[in-house]
């Protein structure tokens, strides 16, 4: 089939590759305009364009995909599908109507639960049980399409978000050519979305890694375990900010019996914080404001915790 794929990030790489494997033609790869990061400022491609490259595909990078310019480019390819994997923008309806068998999409939920921009995180934060990928056929609407296909997967205790997100791409690339393959035989079987199901995972922003120390322990460790690598869970140690990386719970704490939320209690067995549940939390790897990444015995030795220390 003659396939334009439009995708930004690292979990779409892998679909990227999946459909050449599979033999389809990518007339052409859709992608973000290289964006300045670091301190120099350097233009850095996106994941999806490195990859176009290395398998010599044509690349093309709108500032907005639904300009005049780019939807006429759009046309001129003529594909029979276009597949969409965190390409970044809102797709309109007069790009959705070019390719005669649409545009499939590769959400990372099961739809119509998690809809919107964070689906990986969000279901790591909320504690779900299990989570999965659905290839959709898109409309105009916030992940709204029919559904074509699912694939489901438990998520681990602690099982963190970009370890997630790689099981999820690869699940994600192997059912995407499975629809593909479907629609080109004429077997897809579109069913469509209950919307009184249907949740949301909004954008991320920095606020939403702030840890509240009055939650219980589970859900603090959900966070920490969630937010990673952006926007990070972060606390405040002494006045400065304090990115905790990872956490692990604990059954009981002796020690901690009716200490308040955020209060630390250093054992010889580790750096332990407790939640607002009265459980704790044991700190494995923290990184204060300005300093390295540590594990969290290094960091309380260092700073010399006292029973006032609270995280707050």
């Amino acid at each position: 089939m003659n396939v334009v794929f439009l995708g930004t990030p690292e979990f779409a790489v892998a679909t990227l590759e999946a459909i050449l494997a599979a033999g389809h033609t990518v007339q052409e790869v859709i992608t973000q305009p290289d964006r300045p990061k670091g301190r120099r400022q350097e233009l850095i491609p996106s994941p999806v364009k490195a990859a176009a490259l290395r398998h010599g595909l044509p690349v093309y990078q709108p500032e907005r995909i639904r300009r005049p310019e780019s939807v006429e480019h759009l046309k001129a390819l003529s594909p029979e599908v276009m597949v969409v994997v965190g390409y970044g923008q809102i797709i309109p309806q007069v790009v959705i109507d070019i390719a005669p068998l649409g545009i499939i999409n590769v959400h990372a939920s099961l739809l119509p639960e998690l809809r919107g921009a964070a689906p990986i995180q969000w279901s790591v934060v909320r504690g779900f049980a299990t989570t999965g990928v659905t290839t959709m056929r898109i409309n105009a609407g916030l992940d709204t399409g029919d559904v074509l296909d699912r694939w489901e997967t438990p998520i681990g205790p602690d099982e963190t978000s970009p370890e997630l997100s790689a099981r999820l791409a690869e699940a994600g690339a192997t059912l995407l050519v499975q629809t593909l393959s479907k629609l080109k035989d004429g077997t897809a079987a579109p069913v469509p979305q209950d919307d009184a199901l249907a949740t949301l995972a909004p954008i991320l922003k920095k606020e939403d890694g702030r840890i509240d120390w009055r939650l219980p322990a589970q859900q603090i460790h959900n966070l920490i375990r969630g937010f990673q690598p952006w926007p990070g869970a972060h606390t405040v140690f002494r006045n400065q900010s304090l990115h905790i990386w990872r956490s692990r719970l604990v059954s009981e704490l002796q020690a901690g019996s009716g200490l308040a939320p955020g209060a630390i209690v250093q054992e010889r067995q580790g750096v332990f914080v407790i939640g607002g549940d009265g459980a704790a939390l044991e700190l494995l790897e923290v990184q204060l404001e300005g300093r390295k990444r540590m594990p969290a015995e290094v960091f309380a030795n260092g700073h010399r915790l006292t029973q006032n220390d609270v995280l707050t």
